[in-house]
């Protein structure tokens, strides 16, 4: 029964926690079984991209701050899917410290109204458009970790 603000936070964190219970109970070489060929996506992997999206909206865009990606020098949000060489304690650590960095920002900001230029789609874009982009995009791909986790030990269910 929150207001809209934390209805969206709710929201967002449960999506985050689904995708960490996907990856529950799992060492790295079962986080990193791919879906098929040849896609590389995995678990791991979804991680990984989950932890530059976070930094790519909350730190860059709203935040409006100069970083890198994590597993890329040329801004490739596609690299972080090749988890091949990743271990779940360097992804869950780097994703961690994103999520953190964006409920930092997102508390902080003084409304949901609060915008930023998004120079790559030339327009602003606000606090609440990035937290509703982010549970699209979280449910989305834990869509995709229903069925990379099943394929790995046939469990089902969030």
């Amino acid at each position: 029964m929150g207001d809209e603000r934390e209805t969206l936070r709710v929201f967002l964190d449960f999506h985050r926690a689904t995708l960490a219970m996907k990856c529950e109970g799992l060492g790295d070489e079962d986080l990193r079984k791919q879906s098929m060929p040849p896609s590389a996506l995995s678990l791991l992997g979804l991680v990984r991209h989950m932890a530059e999206v976070e930094r790519n909206w909350f730190r860059r865009v709203l935040n409006q701050e100069d970083i890198e990606h994590v597993w890329s020098d040329n801004r490739d949000f596609q690299a972080a899917y090749d988890a091949s060489n990743s271990t779940r304690e360097e992804a869950f650590s780097a994703w961690q410290t994103e999520v953190e960095h964006a409920r930092r920002i997102e508390r902080e900001a003084a409304s949901l109204d609060v915008s930023q230029y998004f120079d790559r789609w030339e327009e602003d874009v606000s606090l609440r458009f990035v937290m509703l982009h982010m549970i699209h995009e979280y449910a989305r791909h834990n869509g995709h970790a229903d069925f990379l986790r099943e394929g790995v030990d046939g469990v089902t269910g969030a």
